[in-house]
This record gives structure tokens, C-alpha cells and sequence, in this order.
């Protein structure tokens, strides 16, 4: 990749997230100057940018999408060449316990963002975070093309923030893309994910800390994919000269069984003696089978994952391990 970016200023909307600290390091490293917000920089945490080594070599701001004044406030303020709404409600599981809060947050957020752009005409390219939720179940892997058929209050807010970015690209020839995501992981996963909640376990029995993992549904297939791969792939669309969404995916599901079963063949445990399925924890609605189709951004970005499943969850467990020590 060229050094082409350098001096170019980003906005990253969200920046406490995962996917908002990788982000952060990837466009510092690509010569940005990179600001970054969340609902109160006071109080944020900030855990991921800290345990990178960049909190200071970022700016950061307090601002709420959900609040149009605060949106056109920091745009105005930050002029930035690049936007990447990467804020949202992101657990499916929590969106059936708040599913206004969660579709303020999505979708409203987004809209703010994107009239914000529109109606101040500022010349900046905008990203928005979809998810592979919004497909539903996928009976073949989901490509581009793929019908919308969302199952949780979480998918339904990220489809309806999908197509008003659509809208505004078609509507009034903005830059406005999106990445549609399917499942990525990495060591700043917050605790309330699933695979977060298995590797911590995992590594609890292996040290002889706790003797048993109570998950809820086991038959799902996911595409689990790598998150700092999955950030370069969100700089790459907003590279392109026309904007257009991008599925990023492995193009391959693996159980959440398999899951387990990587996890504790990585401390040479049977996952099945410790793990217990306990029907509390399901989702009133949770597809079976989510995969997708990378092709397009393979042939038009050049971006393929090169992290499997299997290395994932063994590089997981290996850094948390590490991480206690």
C-alpha cells in the first residue's frame, strides 16, 4: 500500500470498540491524523487504544450520534477527509433486552451522521459498520446481493442504517459505503461476546479456576474471521473512486461446537467434559448458519482474510493466557 494517505485526517465514531482501536493504529501507521469519539471522553475507559500504545497519538472527543447538534458540532470542528461510524449497540443478545436504545443507536446515529454531511455538504467519504446480522440465516454464503431477512432488534436496526446509506449514495451521490462484517474477533473483544465468554473459561479450567462452561445454544455456524485484518479491509472501500459496499467475510462457518473444541484442544482438554448447554441463555431468534461470500472484495480491493477459525481461537487463548501472567 502507498504512503498516498499521508496527512489525511479520519473521524473515527466509536473509537472504544475493537474495531475502532485496530482502526486507529492502522490509519496512524498509514501517516492520518486520527480523531476519534465516544459518548463521554471523560469517562471512557479507553482500554483498547491503551493496551495498543496509542491513546496519546490519538485526539479524542465526546460527541453522540444520536444527538444531531453534537454530530454537525464535531464535523464542523474536526472537517475530517474520512468518517467511519463504527458506534453502535453491538450485541444482538442485549438488542432484544433494549430495542429502542439499540435502534437509536444504529440507525438514528447513522442518520444524524449522513444528513449532518449532506445538508453541511462537507467533502468527506463516510463508512458505516454493517453486520452479517442483517442477512439472517445463510443458506449459501451471502454476497453483495444477498436478500435482507434480519432476525434481532440489533439486525434490523443495522439493515435500516445499511439502506439509508444506500439511499444517501444513490439519493445525492455522497461517498457513502459500507462494510458489511461478518463475526471478527481479536484479544479486545469485550466480555459480553460469546467467544469472549468461551476463551476466558477456557483458560479458567485449564488453570484449575473454575470446572465447568454454560453456554446456551451450540449448533450455530458462524464466519469468525480476524479483526485487525478486518480493518484494513474498512481503509480499502474507502479507497475506491466509486463507493460501494463490501461483503468481508472468511467464506467459511464453523460450529460453535468447533469453537469450543479448539479452544480446549489448544490447553489439551475435552471440551464436552466441561461444557454444558443450558436453553436460559438462548436467543428468542438466532440463525442457525451465517457465512459469506468475500468475492467481490477479493477481485476489487485485493483483500482476502489470511486468518483461519482454528488459528484464531488458538491465537485467542494463547494471549489470554499470556495476558494473566
Amino acid at each position: 500500500m502507498s504512503n498516498a494517505s499521508k496527512n489525511r485526517s479520519a473521524l473515527i465514531v466509536g473509537i472504544s470498540g475493537q474495531d475502532g482501536s485496530y482502526l486507529a493504529d492502522f490509519l496512524l501507521k498509514k501517516g492520518y491524523e486520527v480523531h476519534g469519539t465516544s459518548r463521554d471522553a471523560y469517562l471512557t475507559n479507553f482500554s483498547g487504544l491503551k493496551s495498543l500504545g496509542i491513546e496519546q497519538e490519538v485526539h479524542l472527543h465526546t460527541m453522540s450520534s444520536k444527538d444531531f447538534r453534537s454530530a454537525i458540532s464535531m464535523l464542523t470542528k474536526i472537517e475530517p477527509d474520512e468518517v467511519y461510524n463504527l458506534a453502535s449497540q453491538s450485541s444482538p443478545a442485549l438488542s432484544f433486552e433494549q430495542p429502542v436504545e439499540t435502534f437509536e443507536s444504529n440507525t438514528v446515529g447513522t442518520l444524524n451522521l449522513l444528513e449532518a454531511i449532506r445538508m453541511c455538504q462537507f467533502p468527506c467519504k463516510f463508512y458505516n459498520a454493517a453486520s452479517s446480522e442483517i442477512f439472517g440465516p445463510t443458506d449459501a454464503p451471502a454476497n453483495e446481493d444477498a436478500i435482507l431477512h434480519p432476525s434481532s432488534p440489533y439486525a434490523i436496526s443495522k439493515a435500516s442504517a445499511y439502506w439509508n446509506v444506500r439511499l444517501y449514495r444513490e439519493a445525492y451521490n455522497m461517498f457513502s459505503c459500507s462494510g458489511i462484517l461478518f463475526n471478527h474477533e481479536s484479544p479486545l473483544r469485550p466480555n459480553r461476546f460469546v467467544t469472549s465468554k468461551i476463551i476466558e473459561g477456557v483458560c479458567e479450567i485449564a488453570k484449575g479456576k473454575k470446572d465447568k462452561l454454560t453456554l446456551g445454544n451450540l449448533e450455530v455456524f458462524r464466519d469468525w474471521g480476524w479483526a485487525p485484518e478486518y480493518v484494513e479491509a474498512m481503509w480499502s472501500i474507502m479507497q475506491q473512486e466509486k463507493a460501494e459496499d463490501f461483503v468481508i467475510a472468511t467464506g467459511k462457518a464453523y460450529s460453535l461446537k468447533q469453537f469450543l473444541q479448539f479452544a480446549f484442544e489448544s490447553v489439551d482438554l475435552d471440551w464436552e467434559k466441561y461444557v454444558y448447554s443450558d436453553p436460559k441463555f438462548f436467543r428468542p431468534s438466532d440463525p442457525k448458519i451465517i457465512v459469506g461470500d468475500p468475492g467481490k472484495a477479493e477481485k476489487k480491493l485485493g483483500w482476502k482474510a489470511k486468518m483461519t477459525t482454528p488459528e484464531i481461537v488458538k491465537s485467542l487463548v494463547q494471549a489470554k493466557l499470556n495476558s494473566a501472567n
